[in-house]
């Protein structure tokens, strides 16, 4: 039986319950001889009735099998599968990677390609029911994948694409927002949104007029992602693999830096949003809430779904029984007779205050 966690994070309050169980055992076994160096065998037998420790491991067991079963009830535990229909709604985004040489520059930690699919992976976390492609271009351009919404399929094709996808090397990126564009599904085009991760380097493409002219046209949004050093820039490795060689021409090692200008120029003439990444470290799942989620939003069919069956009612029940069965028993104990130490307690005072009479009485 495949048995699936919704909140696995909590698992470690499983351990606190075994501690906080582990501490209760540990309170109750000092009292106990704690009571011994307090009083003699028979004081403390009438002091702590043989059924005191009993009814204190009782309470302290109903009240750490509860807490187990509640911490079992938040890992959200699943098993067994069932067919449901689920409405999907969100927006269709197609994702432009470059994947020129020039990526493989090593300004951004490890490379700036392999910060572009990290950063894609970090908006994927935060879409949910948005269906996303992948345009892969250099000289040339390619669908890697079609609007899905099966996003660890799309992470594995994402992985798995660099300079050896394309057959031809440069980089043209007005063909590759052109192709972007063709990727739709219908021809409803206020749903839709065209993010660019590239260096900005370009061969005469023209995508800043590709770019206005879809959005006039269509109302594609285009958003772009700047990756690499715009100051100095970076070598250009001669292979994925790396090996200390660097491109050259004409003898001399070719640079290669971010053109963030003419990204800007994109996604300030299509409504977007410019994020000058650089080397740095960028939140994406930010950038997707405060740009992305104010693209117009669409109903997609809806979805046939084989999902495994929620059962965390099974434990937080039974929790929520034995809590109320420890309440219970400790309140009955709480209304039982004056123990035996009032007994004693009061015999003692009996004894002495008759003591004090006769030796206050007149002698006869």
């Amino acid at each position: 039986m495949h048995i699936q966690l919704g909140n696995p994070d909590s698992i470690a309050l499983i351990a606190l319950v075994a501690i906080g169980m582990a501490v209760t055992a540990w309170a109750i076994a000092a009292s106990r001889r704690a009571a011994g160096r307090f009083a003699m065998d028979p004081l403390r037998r009438r002091l702590m009735p043989s059924g005191t420790a009993m009814r204190r491991w009782g309470s302290a067991i109903l009240v750490s099998i509860s807490l187990t079963m509640i911490a079992i009830a938040l890992l959200d535990v699943r098993w067994g599968k069932a067919w449901s229909e689920t409405p999907q709604k969100g927006i269709e985004v197609m994702f432009v990677l470059d994947v020129s040489r020039s990526m493989l520059a090593e300004d951004v930690t490890p490379n700036r390609l392999q910060r572009a699919k990290q950063q894609i992976k970090d908006m994927l976390k935060v879409m949910a029911g948005d269906r996303v492609g992948l345009i892969a271009f250099a000289g040339e351009t390619r669908q890697s994948v079609p609007l899905t919404s099966h996003y660890e399929d799309f992470k594995q094709t994402l992985d798995s694409v660099g300079p050896h996808t394309v057959r031809s090397g440069g980089s043209r990126l007005g063909d590759a927002i052109a192709a972007a564009s063709k990727g739709f599904i219908d021809k409803t085009y206020d749903h839709k949104a065209i993010v660019v991760f590239t260096d900005g380097e370009d061969q005469e493409s023209k995508p800043v007029e590709v770019a206005k002219s879809l959005y006039a046209e269509r109302g594609i949004r285009v958003f772009t992602v700047g990756l690499g050093d715009m100051d100095q820039g970076s070598r250009i490795p001669e292979s994925e693999a790396g090996h200390n060689d660097y491109v050259q021409y004409q003898g001399q090692q070719v640079w290669s830096k971010l053109n963030g200008q003419v990204l800007e120029q994109i996604a300030t003439e299509t409504n977007g949003a410019y994020i000058p990444a650089g080397t740095r470290h960028v939140n994406m799942a930010d950038v997707y809430r405060n740009y992305l989620v104010n693209v117009e939003q669409t109903e997609f069919e809806t979805a046939k779904i084989n999902a495994y069956i929620v059962r965390f009612q099974w434990f937080a029940a039974p929790a929520l029984a034995l809590l109320l069965l420890e309440v219970f028993v400790s309140s009955r104990n709480s209304k039982l007779p004056p123990s035996a130490a009032s007994r004693v307690t009061i015999r003692s005072s009996q004894k002495a205050a008759a003591s004090n009479a006769r030796s206050t009485s007149p002698a006869a």
